[in-house]
């Protein structure tokens, strides 16, 4: 078994055994779910640590390490030809920083669970199986097994949704099932698309490959996604256009856009701590990873058509989200709304079709998936103590939670963008490259980085602003003297958890070639393949 197998495996050799443990043993489950976790944290670690990037185009398997191809599912289909699916893995500069990603953000979640009740057999298992869904999405290069990890990906977080969340956990969790699924049905049908334009150089075979996708020489003349001839149009909109539309709004959903990111909020909202950890610093990466992987990757001509309305949503997402996080008055909602605003950053950046751009919009994920976790986690501490989130129902925190209120606000300024801190060298990097668009003519205007630049100012305006309600001033709590009592300050396991994730943040933002190292020859193929069609 290859290192990525084994890096997607392992959760689910952990699933196993908590299925087969007897209930009596339940406290065993969390500290095997945190010893599997913490082998698959240092198995990445080591693999990025030894990742050497290679000369190789996007879509060309040299590109790639650790690169795992079996043969999966062969099946005679008679004068059609051979049905082809391979295991197909591997990792480059995008994917192997988000698979390290994912593996800290799980063990944050892990570590905020440390104290479930509920049902530990059925909630840890449903955790490692999320595990193990997310590591297989970001390592398959065949099409058909990445749907299977998309897909497998819902069950576990529809059932800790609708299990474990607060009040409204069902009308949260079927939202958030009802939108993701909406996306990946579609999704569907341009795979089935895809397979039957494609060919394999290798056996002539129809394919699922990825890579074989991003070639338009392996395209059959005539067929439906012919990169050459492109004949079929639906409603006079070219077939390759409609195909980018479809997969686009599937991971769309997933970053997520406005005007599709409805479902983010009420999840957050009702979805129990660790599960906004993961769907924070995790599932809303998937989606932008698609976009670069799947979207840029295989239809290069029609990103590259529609770039000017991808900078667009990115703008309008910054600025939508950036006033909603500053109407909230549930702090958890507030910085659900901050990850829209944050992570329009991500599509302005993609958009520009820039080195710079490209690379802030990776760095920006990056940087926002553990920054975002650990505000989650910061929520969630408060909410364990006094069950209540409500912004006006607490005043001068810093005098009871001291340590708390160190964490909170170095955790506020990192995620605004102060010089410094990791969230900066994002966001700069997508204004630089936005700003330099216009001159390389990829057909992005500078007025969109102006307007990227105000989304940076309003959350420092909500951020400090909240900062200011809740923890400075004469102390005032809704719960009077009771709650004075509950609100304990952080823990040791609490600072163990938090600790590491801001570091990490002033680590990259003093550090950033430890990311722009890795990811720079990765985005250099991925322009080569692009800038033919700008």
């Amino acid at each position: 078994m290859g290192a990525l197998s084994l890096l997607i495996f392992l959760p689910l050799l952990a699933v196993a055994a908590i299925l087969l443990l007897p209930n009596r043993l339940g406290a065993s489950y969390k500290y095997l779910a945190l010893a599997v976790v913490l082998v698959q944290f240092g198995l990445a670690g080591y693999l990025y640590a030894n990742f050497s990037p290679t000369v190789g185009e996007f879509s060309a398997i040299e590109g790639y390490q650790y690169v795992e191809q079996l043969p999966w599912i062969r099946m005679d289909l008679g004068t059609i030809g051979t049905l082809e699916i391979d295991y197909f893995l591997g990792v480059d500069g995008f994917s192997l920083p988000l698979l390290v990603l994912s593996a800290f953000v799980m063990l944050m979640a892990v570590g905020a669970s440390w104290n479930m009740e509920k049902s530990k057999k059925g909630y840890f298992a449903l955790l490692m199986l999320l595990n193990t869904a997310v590591m297989g999405i970001f390592c398959a290069l065949d099409f058909f097994l990445f749907y299977v990890f998309y897909e497998v990906m819902l069950l576990p977080l529809y059932f800790l949704i609708g299990i474990w969340g607060g009040a409204r956990r069902e009308y949260a969790a079927i939202k958030f099932f009802i939108y993701t699924l909406f996306g990946s049905v579609f999704m569907l049908l341009v795979i089935v698309g895809l397979y039957f334009s494609v060919q394999s150089p290798v056996s002539g075979a129809h394919t699922f490959n990825m890579l074989y996708m991003m070639n338009p020489e392996n395209y059959i003349q005539g067929s439906f996604f012919d990169f050459l001839g492109n004949s079929y149009e639906i409603f006079g909109i070219p077939a390759r256009m409609i195909g980018f539309i479809v997969l686009f709004i599937a991971f769309a959903i997933k970053v997520p856009i406005v005007p599709l990111h409805t479902w983010l909020p009420d999840a957050h909202v009702e979805a129990p701590t660790p599960v906004s950890i993961i769907l924070a610093g995790i599932l809303l990466k998937i989606g932008g990873y698609g976009i670069i992987r799947i979207c840029f990757g295989i239809f290069p001509d029609a990103a590259a058509d529609a770039n000017w309305w991808l900078g667009l949503i990115g703008v309008v997402s910054i600025i939508y989200g950036a006033f909603n996080a500053l109407a909230q008055t549930d702090l958890k909602r507030l910085i659900a709304y901050s990850s829209v605003s944050h992570m329009g950053f991500v599509l302005l950046g993609l958009a520009s079709f820039t080195a710079e751009g490209i690379s802030g919009a990776m760095f920006q994920m990056i940087s926002h998936g553990f920054l975002s976790a650990a505000l989650f986690f910061l929520v969630g501490v408060i909410y364990d103590r006094v069950h209540d989130r409500y912004i006006y129902n607490f005043r001068g925190l810093a005098g009871l939670m001291p340590k708390y209120t160190a964490y909170v606000a170095i955790a506020f300024f990192a995620s605004l963008g102060l010089p410094g801190f990791s969230a900066f060298i994002g966001e700069a990097f997508v204004i630089i490259g936005t700003f330099n668009a216009e001159s390389l003519q990829t057909g992005v205007p500078r007025w969109m980085a102006v307007f990227g630049s105000i989304g940076i100012l309003m959350s420092a305006a909500y951020f400090l602003w909240t900062l200011q309600r809740m923890f400075f001033g004469q102390t005032r709590l809704k719960g009077g003297e009771a709650w004075a009592t509950a609100l304990t300050d952080l823990t040791s396991r609490e600072q163990l958890i938090l600790f590491p994730t801001l570091a990490l943040a002033l680590v990259l933002g003093i550090m950033p070639s430890f990311v722009f190292n890795v990811l720079n020859q990765s985005v250099l193929s991925l322009l080569n393949l692009v800038s033919p069609y700008l």
